[in-house]
């Protein structure tokens, strides 16, 4: 079943998935579920029909949603096409050597784009592009369906080199047998229809009921009641049927988020069970979470590394605090200052930082500065020694040596 499929000029569109791109390294191993107890109810995954879709939002939320789909959460899973494909196809910017033998290439064939693996210069292997995971903020992944089963393809784009890579977690060799599992598309999509048992690995999918993205049903929950009832009653104004993050308490609206944000969770119930609103360790084995901030990494357990931060332990913050779930706020470092500032002015708290005025609207470089990740590597084109993807640090503290690297930045830049 897992076999190579040989390149066929007849060979349709398939799908493609990355993770936030990057998140399906650390989900694709140690993510089947524990045994639930003897007698203890199974928990079922809601229905496809029960969700509405992202499109059905649009009657009553037009500005909302236009606005949330250009955000990374909503474009972070997609099918694969000539738009939402990032990185070149243009020969000799479309490769990766594995050696002076083996080499990768993204090829576009009539309308399908495809990796293919060449061998002295012969093509022996080729799997379409399906799916792509992971908004190209930093980079992308993409998967290709076998029979029902989703496959992770070798090469990974890489943002801010503008280069193809070995996927991150691959050793230096060629592969397209890596599995993808609704533990890795729970994080990365709203919804994906498994098949198989909640133990089977790997697991077989419909390649027909998927909600790609974090859409607004990954927040408000299944909405196919809700859209029913109020386009029945137009002139009911309070929402039916539906979930309403904003009247959450701390610890929900936190859990909501630490689903995918909380570091390697093992889950005891099917993916795809949990809604916003419930309690997270009915769905997970949670001292299975890393809690130790020397161990965390700057990637995929953001809710551990801000639970270690004195700006939370002292205050009433969620993540909500800072993001809003419904814009693009990506690199808007004044804004973010802005937030840090609500609190911390009205609290007698000021930066005493001198030498350069731009530091009052930046408070996030010095103390979330971006740091490497240890879980997130690619190995470039000619390197041995893989390469780290730098994402921001959500441990809140004051850093002497980012303060420094930031202001000798701005000096040597003014």
């Amino acid at each position: 079943m897992f076999n190579r499929i040989t390149y066929k000029k007849s060979i349709g569109v398939f799908i493609f998935v990355i993770l936030s791109v990057f998140l399906f390294v650390t989900c694709t191993s140690n993510n089947q579920p524990h045994q639930p107890q003897q007698n203890q109810p199974l928990i079922t995954p809601a229905a496809f029909s029960s969700y509405a879709g992202t499109a059905s939002c649009m009657g009553c939320h037009k500005d909302i949603v236009n606005s949330f789909m250009h955000t990374a959460h909503f474009q972070t899973s997609r099918k694969a096409d000539a738009k939402n494909i990032k990185g070149s196809i243009e020969e000799g910017k479309n490769e990766f050597h594995y050696s002076d033998q083996y080499t990768v290439k993204v090829e576009k064939k009539n309308d399908t784009y495809y990796q293919t693996e060449y061998v002295n210069g012969i093509a022996k292997v080729a799997q379409p592009i399906d799916i792509t995971v992971g908004s190209g903020k930093r980079g992308q992944t993409f998967l290709y369906w076998n029979d029902g089963y989703l496959m992770q393809l070798p090469l990974t784009y890489f943002t801010s080199l503008d280069q193809w890579t070995n996927s991150p977690g691959y050793s230096n060799r060629i592969t397209f047998k890596r599995p993808i599992t609704t533990r890795c598309l729970e994080c990365h999509s709203t919804y994906f229809q498994s098949l198989s048992s909640i133990n089977a690995f790997p697991e077989k999918f419909s390649t027909q009921n998927i909600i790609y993205g974090v859409s607004c049903e990954k927040c408000h929950g299944p909405a196919a009641e809700h859209v029913a009832f109020h386009t029945k009653n137009p002139q009911e104004k309070k929402g039916k049927f539906i979930i309403n993050p904003a009247t959450f308490s701390r610890v929900q609206s936190l859990e909501m988020c630490r689903l995918c944000h909380g570091g390697r969770l093992s889950k005891t119930e099917p993916s795809f069970s949990f809604k916003a609103g419930d309690k997270l360790s009915n769905y997970f084995k949670m001292d299975s979470a890393i809690t130790n901030l020397a161990d965390m990494d700057v990637h995929g357990n953001q809710y551990g590394m801000l639970a270690a931060s004195k700006c939370f332990k002292m205050s009433e913050m969620t993540c909500n605090s800072c993001h809003s779930a419904h814009e693009n706020e990506t690199g808007k470092t004044e804004l973010y200052s802005q937030r840090c500032k609500n609190c911390h002015s009205t609290n007698g708290y000021a930066c005493t930082v001198k030498g350069i005025s731009e530091i009052k609207n930046n408070c996030i470089d010095c103390h979330m500065p971006e740091q490497p990740s240890k879980a997130i590597m690619v190995l470039l084109q000619g390197n041995n020694v893989p390469v780290s993807a730098s994402m921001r640090s959500h441990f809140i503290r004051i850093d002497k040596e980012a303060t420094h690297k930031f202001l000798v930045t701005r000096k040597n830049k003014g």
